[in-house]
C-alpha cells in the first residue's frame, strides 16, 4: 500500500477546489462509483454556493466499492494519507497536488441505511436523499437535517456552527438546543 511521502507530507497542503472535485466526482461517476457527499462539501452543495476553501473533501460510498475506488484512484497517483483514525471503512487518500478525499465506507441493508463501522443504520436511508449542486452539477449528498445531526455528535469548530446555522437557516431545521451559539456577522 503507498503512502504519503515526506516530500508529500511536507509539501504544502492546498485545498480541494471546486474545479477538482467535480473532475474527481466525474471520474468515480464514469467508473460506475456511487458517492455522496458529506462535510463542509456537502453543505455548499446543498446551500448552492461555495462558502469557504475546503481542505478535503468528505465522501460516503458502499463497501462493495473500496476496492475499485482504491485501485481507481491509486492509477491517477493517489496514495494513502497516514492518520490516527485510520480504519478500513475510513481512510484518506491524497495526490501530490495536495487534493485529499476522506472517504466512509458503508455496509447498506436491505433498507437502504448504512452501517458505518459496525453500527447498525448510522447512516439511516432517509439521510441519503440530499441533492445540492456544486458549479451548477447536480450532486448526491446528505440530507440537510442529516448533516446538522451529525455535527451534534462531537464538538465542533467555528466552521461546524457556522454550517449548522446555514443549514438551518436556509431549510427550516430548528438550531439545536444544546450546540454552541452561532455567531451573528
Amino acid at each position: 500500500m503507498n503512502v504519503y511521502s515526506d516530500e508529500m507530507m511536507a509539501a504544502t497542503r492546498r485545498e480541494m477546489a471546486q474545479q477538482a472535485l467535480l473532475e474527481l466526482l466525474d471520474l468515480l461517476e464514469t467508473n460506475a462509483i456511487e458517492v455522496w457527499l458529506d462535510g463542509g462539501w456537502a453543505v455548499d452543495a446543498l446551500l448552492g454556493v461555495q462558502t469557504r476553501p475546503h481542505e478535503d473533501v468528505d465522501i460516503i460510498l458502499a463497501e462493495a466499492d473500496v476496492g475499485p475506488l482504491r485501485a481507481l484512484l491509486a492509477a491517477r497517483g493517489y496514495v494513502d494519507v497516514p492518520r490516527d483514525d485510520t480504519r478500513p471503512c475510513n481512510f484518506v487518500m491524497g495526490n501530490a497536488q495536495g487534493e485529499e478525499v476522506d472517504f466512509h465506507a458503508v455496509l447498506f441493508d436491505a433498507y437502504g441505511n448504512g452501517a458505518y463501522d459496525g453500527v447498525t443504520a448510522a447512516f439511516p436511508a432517509a439521510g441519503f436523499g440530499g441533492v445540492g449542486k456544486i458549479g451548477g452539477r447536480p450532486v448526491k449528498c446528505l440530507t440537510a437535517a442529516q448533516i446538522v445531526e451529525f455535527h451534534t455528535q462531537y464538538t465542533p469548530d467555528a466552521n461546524d456552527i457556522r454550517d449548522v446555522a446555514a443549514l438551518c437557516a436556509a431549510f427550516g431545521i430548528e438550531y439545536p438546543s444544546d450546540y454552541p451559539p452561532a455567531d451573528p456577522d
